[in-house]
């Protein structure tokens, strides 16, 4: 199993940035790929943005195209979301998540392990 913790998430201004992290334990060797994926209340969970081990091969959600950057730690077994030019619809739980095979999904289904998340709230 993969153990993963959030952190970062908190309360800030429209067109503030925030630097989410996702510390990963356990069986870490099947996290190829790290991905994330946000629920806003009363909404389905959506995928966020995700990342191979590589980190060569990163994907984005269009609604944060440009916006958010994904970036891996190998050495340390992290993953970060830097989150920028912040909009109140952005503001929801970010759960981080693992996947063993290769390849990127880009629906928060195709993940196995989670972490508990770590809430973002946008004020306009």
């Amino acid at each position: 199993q993969v153990q993963l913790v959030e952190s970062g998430g908190g309360l800030v201004q429209a067109g503030d940035s925030l630097r989410l992290s996702c510390a990963a334990s356990g069986r870490t060797s099947t996290a190829h790929v790290m991905g994330w994926s946000c629920q806003a209340p009363g909404k389905e969970r959506e995928f966020v943005a995700a990342i191979r081990r590589s980190g060569s091969n990163t994907y984005y959600a269009n609604s944060v195209k440009g916006r958010f950057t994904n970036a891996r730690d190998n050495a340390k077994n992290t993953v970060y979301l830097q989150m920028n030019s912040l909009k109140p619809g952005d503001t929801a739980v970010y759960y981080c998540a693992t996947r063993s095979d290769g390849t990127i999904a880009s629906s928060p289904y195709g993940y196995e392990y989670w972490g508990r998340g770590t809430q973002v709230t946008v004020s306009s």
